[in-house]
């Protein structure tokens, strides 16, 4: 307990913590922390100091699907002798409160799991004194050396190993990974004309920045500059100790791997200014070349029709989904994102087919299962050999969760490509910010389209038939992606 009574001014070890869920598989179902891992790291030295890690018990243990199995290994028999997060959230809050946050991502899903979490029990969640996102800071500093900025690509380009998906492993291996980038970034500043020069690997990628904020959501700055002392604990499933020197250099010298000069550059929003991408603070409505698309409620199913355009190529034919004789486009609010981005499928030119699947709300199913009957049936009378694949996918077991893709279309210009999609940001607090890249970044993007996320949408309803393929494509003009 003397740790929990420690000033929060005093306490200057960063934590670097990770959580593992379930994964939600219907409509409306949140995530539940099935394990809490945590190391507490010199700012100076980059050692560890004490860890931490527990598997938890959730109230429904229905929750752990096979599916969550899948991603992190945690099975229903794994947590049923763990204790439930209501049993360690002393321990939790004691770890995290008032200190230096720190993981792969966190900004976008630790955090937000930790909050639900104690919301949960009633409970006021910790609150960090500063937060470093390395999914952030090194898309930035280190680039897409790795090929992407996912963990386990990191850990391998630097032959650290397979990432686990366990909390403890993964945030030793996040450790790990800082320690190895900034030994390449600090080797590379002392020799810039030689290293840089000679470099195969790509430059910094693309990031975002909301540049004139610097307070969380409840408008309390985060200062990672205040730095402190060592939080003492018992072990598993509380704190266990690691042997360390304490005799560290003092006296104003600097320390090239020093946290705290790159936590400076860190905002604590998830955005990062970038020469590359630009803020637009949308002025008025940004609605109002969005008029002509149809809210699901306000489609009259009657005055559906599909009309055929002309002949593509032989045995094939243009379709078109009329609204009282106009093209159907169509607005969705509140959307909830079952499955981030994909680039599974690429282009003649190399670069990803993007999309994501979001969960379909009961009247825009109903509109679009409309659709696809009017469409079928137009593309069966053409006699084309392709297979019809409906717009509203449905899986086995989970027919009363169904779901759709989104599309988001690419523009060339010359030897680049962009998002032909307008991509908007908005804040709680209403302030909206258009997303505007000079790159091709799927990174950036995916980042943003995480499961669970929310987000409105502008999209028009094609028709298709391609490469004996054929349905109904959705395609976002534009998205409006909510922050929480």
């Amino acid at each position: 307990m003397e740790a929990a009574m420690e000033s929060i001014g005093e306490r200057s070890e960063i934590a670097f913590f990770d959580v593992e869920t379930t994964v939600p598989t219907k409509t409306g179902q949140g995530f539940a922390i099935l394990e809490f891992g945590a190391i507490l790291v010199c700012p100076k030295k980059l050692v560890e100091l004490e860890s931490y890690s527990t598997l938890v018990r959730p109230l429904d243990l229905s929750l752990i699907s096979s599916l969550s199995v899948r991603c992190n290994g945690i099975s229903k028999d794994a947590v049923i002798s763990a204790p439930t997060f209501c049993d360690i959230a002393d321990k939790v809050y004691d770890i995290l409160h008032g200190r230096i946050w720190a993981g792969h991502n966190i900004l976008r899903f630790d955090c937000k799991r930790i909050k639900e979490a104690f919301a949960a029990i009633s409970r006021p969640a910790p609150e960090p004194k500063g937060m470093i996102d390395s999914l952030v800071l090194l898309t930035q500093h280190f680039g897409r050396r790795a090929g992407d900025m996912k963990m386990a690509s990191l850990a391998t380009y630097f032959g650290l190993g397979q990432q686990t998906h366990r909390s403890l492993d993964d945030v030793r291996m996040n450790l790990e990974v800082l320690k190895y980038c900034a030994a390449v970034l600090f080797l590379e500043s002392s020799l810039p004309e030689i290293l840089k020069t000679n470099s195969w690997v790509s430059p910094n990628a693309n990031t975002r920045s909301r540049v004139n904020d610097r307070s969380t959501p409840e408008g309390k700055s985060l200062n990672a500059n205040k730095l402190s002392p060592v939080l003492r604990s018992e072990n598993s499933p509380t704190l266990s100790s690691t042997n360390y020197s304490k005799d560290e250099p003092t006296g104003g010298q600097s320390y090239p791997f020093d946290l705290r000069s790159l936590s400076d550059q860190m905002k604590p929003e998830f955005l990062q200014p970038d020469v590359t991408m630009k803020e637009t603070h949308v002025a008025g409505s940004p609605e109002t070349s969005y008029a002509s698309f149809l809210e699901p409620d306000e489609v009259s199913i009657p005055c559906l029709r599909a009309s055929s355009v002309a002949p593509i190529h032989r045995g094939a034919q243009r379709i078109q989904i009329l609204h009282e004789g106009v093209i159907l486009k169509l607005n969705c609010t509140k959307l909830r994102v079952r499955f981030g981005l994909s680039t599974k499928f690429v282009d003649q030119a190399g670069r990803p087919r993007l999309s994501f699947v979001v969960d379909s709300p009961l009247a825009l199913s109903k509109v679009l299962d409309v659709c696809d009957q009017l469409a079928k049936k137009m593309f069966l009378e053409s006699c084309s050999e392709s297979e019809w694949r409906p717009v509203v996918i449905r899986r086995n077991g989970f027919e009363d969760s169904p779901t759709v893709r989104l599309h988001i279309p690419t523009i060339v210009n010359g030897d680049g490509a962009n998002y032909a999609t307008e991509i908007y940001l908005e804040e709680a607090n209403g302030f909206t910010q258009k997303l505007v890249t000079s790159r091709f970044d799927t990174t950036e993007l995916g980042t943003l389209l995480t499961s669970g996320t929310y987000l409105s949408a502008h999209f028009s309803v094609d028709p298709y038939d391609y490469q004996r393929n054929a349905g109904i494509r959705l395609v976002a003009e534009k998205l409006i992606i909510h922050s929480v």
